[in-house]
Order: structure tokens, then C-alpha cells, then sequence
């Protein structure tokens, strides 16, 4: 005759298995996203993809924005931005610290073989066109520009100043941005509690 288990046994067993459940989901990372594009460029063609992470903190947060395949005689801008219509359609603008040529603002990465590496914010591409860089992302690109709210954005490649105009370069991988719940007052504290209100 076997053991049925008792009431609090089968409670403690769901509890455990509730837990790892939830500790498995804490430590997996971040969701992601990926563009991609297939492109001709002086007779090569370039598999270009792009991966970075599906959601930000509205307020603001770094993201790590992985790229391969990019023509490394062409470099790029890795911004959040504003885009209009597909990859190539219409040059992502404006941009998260804008075109930060100088690197001053974070919010923007400059990947070139020409310069990449000696100014803040940039570096070199690797072996294979790619790149792993460090950008700060927002909902709020100034100006009016919200994304999701009044502008669609995406975390985008681009030409850089060398060749601005050239579109071929623009690969778009959506973002979405939630609000920082972790911040808001609790029940019957004020915003002015030594919090900011959001």
C-alpha cells in the first residue's frame, strides 16, 4: 500500500517547485531581439544582424548591443533612435545623445577601423565585421520624442559621419520600455518622501 502524501507535504512540494521555478526565471537573462539584413555593398555582400535586449527601464539603463557580419570598412553608429518605416527606408533620427562624434554622451557607440578606439564610446570592429558595445538607452529622446508613446524607436546601426546618407547600414531591432515600479512609493507615503515622483 503506498503513502498518500499529506495536505502540508503536497503544499511544501509546490512551494519548492513554485520557487526553483521563479529562481530559474530571476537568473535567466534579459530577452532579446534581433535585425537583420542582407546588403551588397562595392560588390560584397554583408550578412549584418544586430541583437540587443527587448526591454529597458523607461527612466534609463546601459544595454550591451551586439552586432556581426558589417562591412569594416564602413563604419557605424550603434544609437537608439527614432525610425520611420522599414531598415533603409528613411535615415533613424533623431537619436539619443544625437550624433555624438565626441562619445561625451554614452548614449550613442561609434564602431570604426578608422578612429574607433581612440575616442570615448568607440571601438573597433572584430573579426567577421562584430562588435559587443555599451549604449544608454531611454524612453525620452528630448524634443518631444517618447518612444512608444509619441515616436516608434528601435536600437539601430547606421552609417556614420563618414557616409551619412547611406542607408544601406540601417539595421533596426525593436525596444520596448517599462516604467521602474521598484520606486514608487508604497501605500501612504508621499512622493515627496525622499522619492521621486514618476
Amino acid at each position: 500500500m503506498s503513502a498518500v502524501p499529506s495536505t502540508r507535504t503536497a503544499a511544501r512540494t509546490g512551494l519548492a517547485l513554485f520557487s526553483a521555478a521563479a529562481l530559474a526565471l530571476t537568473l535567466s537573462s534579459p530577452a532579446a531581439a534581433t535585425g537583420s539584413r542582407t546588403i551588397t555593398d562595392g560588390g560584397t555582400t554583408y550578412n549584418l544582424s544586430l541583437t540587443a535586449p527587448d526591454t529597458a527601464n523607461a527612466s534609463g539603463q546601459n544595454i550591451t548591443v551586439t552586432g556581426s557580419g558589417y562591412n569594416t570598412l564602413q563604419g557605424v553608429y550603434v544609437s537608439l533612435c527614432v525610425v520611420d518605416g522599414a531598415q533603409g527606408a528613411n535615415k533613424p533620427s533623431p537619436c539619443l545623445g544625437a550624433q555624438d562624434e565626441s562619445g561625451t554622451t554614452g548614449a550613442s557607440h561609434w564602431v570604426s577601423e578608422f578612429g574607433g578606439g581612440v575616442l570615448p564610446n568607440s571601438s573597433t570592429f572584430g573579426t567577421g565585421g562584430t562588435f559587443s558595445v555599451q549604449i544608454h538607452v531611454k524612453a525620452d529622446l528630448g524634443g518631444g520624442n517618447i518612444c512608444g508613446d509619441t515616436v516608434e524607436c528601435a536600437v539601430v546601426t547606421r552609417a556614420d559621419h563618414t557616409d551619412t546618407n547611406d542607408r544601406k547600414y540601417d539595421v533596426h531591432t525593436p525596444i520596448d520600455f517599462v516604467q521602474d515600479t521598484s520606486r514608487r512609493p508604497g501605500p501612504g507615503v508621499s512622493a515627496g518622501a525622499g522619492l521621486p515622483a514618476l
